[in-house]
């Protein structure tokens, strides 16, 4: 499997190349969607009389940030994180007030530091070419990776099994599985959220029962 996620990362460089500074360039068919999705990932946050850290994994052309800038969105100090350095040099351009990491999370986990709460937008909703074992191997060793460096919560997104059809090209994910992995290897606090219309669903997953850590 090593490697073999590059290809969806591609894919996605393929999509700016062809759609530019869009939601089709990220690989979203429609805008209104993809803002339900912005929405869906901040519910994860808890609320805090102190700001906190988020993460943008995935960050793509950082429209995450532009939904929390039109929707004022405060007490959250936001990053982005790509290993496309297509999108990268986009998100630095547009927002070089901000911090973003070009980086391969798998290949060089250790210079990803921690932060409060982690997003994951997109990151495994799509799988193309490879397998369903391969990519549920790899969505196993990113969550790993990420939940470690997490210090109250991350969410992230799959395609739904109950659809009228499956892509072949998409990673639909049974509940069942999924969850069995996320109380087994990570934590047995989360939350399944399937209430927002799409075909696909959001599992916030916290470290505490409260998205608090102990310390």
């Amino acid at each position: 499997m090593s490697g073999q996620y590059q290809a969806i990362i591609r894919h996605y460089e393929d999509c700016l190349a062809q759609f530019g500074d869009s939601h089709r360039g990220v690989d979203w068919p429609n805008a209104a969607d993809a803002a339900k999705r912005y929405r869906v990932m901040l519910d994860l946050i808890r609320p805090s009389t102190t700001e906190k850290t988020l993460l943008d994994l995935g960050c793509g052309a950082s429209h995450l940030y532009a939904y929390m800038l039109d929707h004022d969105v405060e007490g959250l100090r936001y990053a982005g994180l790509d290993a496309s350095s297509a999108f990268c040099a986009l998100s630095r351009k547009k927002y070089p007030q901000n911090e973003y990491l070009c980086l391969d999370v798998l290949a060089d986990p250790t210079r990803l530091r921690e932060f409060d709460y982690v997003v994951m937008n997109g990151v495994f909703t799509e799988k193309r070419e490879m397998s369903f074992s391969d990519m549920f191997d790899y969505l196993q060793r990113m969550l790993a990776v990420v939940f470690e460096k997490t210090r109250c919560g991350m969410a992230f997104n799959v395609m739904s099994k109950q659809v009228d059809w499956e892509r072949d090209d998409l990673f639909h994910v049974s509940l069942d599985q999924l969850t069995d992995f996320i109380a087994k290897k990570l934590s047995r606090h989360y939350i399944v959220r399937n209430d927002y219309g799409l075909y696909e669903y959001t599992v916030y997953v916290y470290k505490e029962h409260n998205g608090w850590p102990t310390s």
